[in-house]
């Protein structure tokens, strides 16, 4: 990358990390995705329902629709004082930029932004297809979801999920679930315990059943996890009182093939053998459910199950993709992800042929001073320009 074009993507990138950006309050920065997407001549720039930002070029001859999806949601930095540097200030030091969102994933919104824009300008238009880029809203409470808008609207045929991967290439991750187990008792003064069911005692005994299940493995994306993640009961604070309600929350970690029916029902049978045993037993279990406003005032709401996905690393697309990277110097190696992206829709539920490319690591997201190398914004920059050369010619 020349240096004109360097200097460009890294002031973008700056600007993007200053605009405060938590999820369902994208607005600002959306305005910034798209403005940027109108100055760079992108053919259309729209917003969908949830707030999303979608930036089109088109090729001067038909072809495949690649979409590069990154999302423009941050988690919150609210313990400012514990940062080096402040963190909506994007300051550098050290070949470094600082600051929330630089790594999740701001750095790779900036770059791919740029490098559609640079591969369309660079050929002029000379291409077979369509590029879409989208600024996506509320990924992180909702894995996939606001996708799901997304490829409808551009039916995508290849999707690069912009993820931090330190520019490897990744074929997969496991999806996530969150399943909640409830319990019901009855209420009594704590003084006179034996006249109610303590719904607490009861949870207990479910947690014991629940840990002695095993999820699957598999032999590339590795174990499955059931992990009790919180417990409550009610009322609370309960002084006096035999708990009513009990209530334990269950992270779920998927494996390719895993359905919504067939995950909870593991944990039914297990729920049954113990209500067989116990009449006093009140118990039950589903997913969660969460429920937002976007920006846009659209109610975003979703089932908490975001399934994983693998596609075959010798296959001849991504084969296509690894190749062409090596051409131009690039060492990517192929791997999957450890954690949820949008990945879960697209090629999870939609079955569309995804990697994930990215710049930096992944476990400096939601990090306090979080940061992306500057080498690696340019990098991921150069590798998503090759990637349409691959995919585009």
């Amino acid at each position: 990358m020349n240096e004109p074009r360097s200097a460009e993507l890294i002031e973008f990138c700056q600007r993007l990390v200053r605009t405060k950006s938590y999820s369902g309050q994208e607005a600002e920065v959306a305005a910034v995705l798209a403005d940027e997407m109108r100055a760079l001549g992108y053919d259309e720039v729209a917003v969908d329902k949830y707030g999303s930002v979608i930036g089109i070029i088109n090729g001067n001859r038909p072809g495949p629709t690649v979409l590069f999806d990154g999302h423009i949601d941050t988690v919150p930095a609210e313990n400012a004082e514990k940062w080096a540097y402040p963190p909506f200030e994007a300051r550098i030091s050290d070949g470094r930029i600082y600051g929330r969102g630089t790594s999740d994933m701001k750095g790779a919104d900036a770059a791919f932004t740029k490098a559609v824009a640079w591969f369309a300008q660079d050929r002029n238009r000379d291409f077979a297809g369509r590029i879409c880029v989208a600024g996506v809203v509320q990924e992180e409470c909702f894995e996939g979801v606001a996708s799901r808008s997304v490829s409808e609207l551009v039916k995508p045929d290849y999707v690069i999920i912009g993820e931090s991967s330190l520019c490897n290439l990744k074929v997969g991750q496991r999806g996530r679930a969150e399943i909640k187990i409830e319990t019901r008792g009855v209420p009594a003064h704590s003084a006179n315990p034996e006249k109610g069911v303590n719904a607490v005692y009861k949870m207990c005994g479910v947690i014991e059943a629940v840990r002695r299940i095993v999820p699957g493995e598999h032999p590339v994306l590795g174990r499955g996890i059931l992990e009790l993640v919180d417990i409550k009961s009610e009322p609370y604070p309960g002084a006096s009182v035999v708990p009513e309600f009990c209530s334990a929350t269950y992270d779920r970690r998927l494996l390719v093939g895993e359905t919504p029916e067939s995950v909870l029902a593991t944990v039914q049978s297990a729920l049954a053998d113990l209500v067989a045993k116990d009449d006093e037993l009140q118990v039950n279990a589903h997913f969660t459910e969460a429920e937002d406003v976007c920006y846009t005032g659209e109610r975003i709401a979703a089932e908490r199950f975001f399934p994983g996905w693998l596609f075959d690393a010798d296959a001849d697309w991504i084969q296509a993709i690894k190749g062409k990277l090596e051409e131009k110097g690039f060492s990517p190696e192929i791997t999957q992800y450890n954690f949820c992206t949008n990945g879960s829709h697209y090629a999870g539920e939609a079955g569309i042929r995804t990697i994930g490319l990215g710049p930096s690591r992944e476990d400096l997201a939601h990090t306090v001073d979080e940061y992306i190398e500057i080498s690696q914004l340019t990098k991921v920059a150069d590798c998503y320009y090759t990637v349409l050369e691959a995919l585009l010619g």
